[in-house]
């Protein structure tokens, strides 16, 4: 129970801040503030994850409250950002073009098909 309310109440922060950050910075020709909320969530989630791995203490506390909730609720690219790294790292560099391009491309062409489904377009 005391997992669920963490990511609960990360996520819920997360959410609401990205939905300020949009309403503040997007334009009607930009989205300026879904890119800083991108950019900003990968910073935190590399900043806390390398925290975390640094850390002889690693707490699962703040793992599941800024990284599953927070970072979560804020933005999932920080997860891809996050994954996209450690298989550099990794030097798993076929993996991660494929991924980043599977990624990307399939997620627009998804929001393009919903889109369709819906006959919605903008």
């Amino acid at each position: 129970m005391k997992a669920f309310l963490l990511v609960f109440l990360g996520g819920g922060l997360g959410s609401a801040l990205r939905y300020l950050i949009q309403r503040l910075y997007n334009t009607s020709t930009w989205p300026l503030g879904t890119m800083l909320v991108n950019i900003l969530g990968c910073l935190i989630i590399g900043f806390v994850a390398g925290y975390l791995i640094k850390t002889e203490k690693y707490s699962i506390s703040l793992n599941l409250l800024v990284i599953s909730g927070f970072c979560g609720g804020f933005t999932t690219f920080s997860s891809f950002g996050l994954e996209g790294v450690k298989m550099l790292q990794a030097q798993a560099y076929w993996q991660f073009l494929g991924y980043t391009l599977l990624s990307l491309c399939l997620g627009y062409l998804a929001v393009g098909v919903g889109l369709f489904i819906m006959k919605v377009s903008y």
